[in-house]
């Protein structure tokens, strides 16, 4: 192994580290407590080694909601796999969705309420928010209807999701309701 191979996974791991620090930090105590001078502390790194990595906080948040959607695109289709039912399969999708943003709110939060400096629905938006978008409409184009465009339908879908998980988790809707509205979700919705 060269210097150069050493040193490129060095960099990786300290990378790594500043990353889930981020985001432990941030479930712990929300994005308000992650500071470059705190993380820097935690990981007992200088804070212009931390700058090496991340030129500040809205890199690292990117960093984190790039992770979250790989993470959840993986949930996504783990849930619909395991379906039967095009019924069964936008229900598990809905389900899975609201349960990784009610156990990752920190990092469902990085990746689509604040800001970490990537682009939505342009053709620069990185590869990882894609694939999370992809892994529901792959699993969503047999129920949009016919007639309807199943990127539009998917994204209709999402953003109830969104509205759900967030409006939940605000304390806005009652939790003991939380799988009705789920099946009304996927019963008005879906057409199967």
């Amino acid at each position: 192994m060269s210097v150069q191979e050493r040193k490129e996974r060095e960099r990786a791991g300290r990378e790594r580290l500043i990353l889930a620090t981020a985001r432990e930090l941030a479930e712990q105590q929300g994005w308000d407590a992650v500071t470059t001078r705190r993380l820097a502390e935690r990981i007992e790194y200088s804070q212009p080694v931390l700058y090496s990595h991340f030129r500040g906080k809205r890199e690292i948040i990117g960093a984190v909601a790039l992770q979250g959607a790989a993470e959840m695109a993986v949930e996504l289709r783990a849930a619909a796999s395991a379906a039967k039912s095009p019924r069964a399969r936008a229900t598990a999708l809905a389900r899975a969705y609201l349960d990784f943003a009610e156990r990752n709110p920190a990092v469902y939060d990085a990746m689509f309420q604040l800001d970490g400096g990537l682009a939505f629905a342009q053709e620069d938006t990185p590869a990882p928010m894609k694939d999370a978008f992809a892994a529901l409409l792959e699993n969503l184009d047999t129920v949009a209807g016919e007639g309807v465009q199943p990127g539009l339908f998917t994204e209709v879908f999402w953003a109830s999701l969104h509205g759900l998980a967030t409006l939940t988790r605000a304390g806005r809707l009652p939790p003991a309701d939380a799988e009705r509205r789920t099946r009304l979700l996927v019963d008005r919705l879906a057409v199967v």
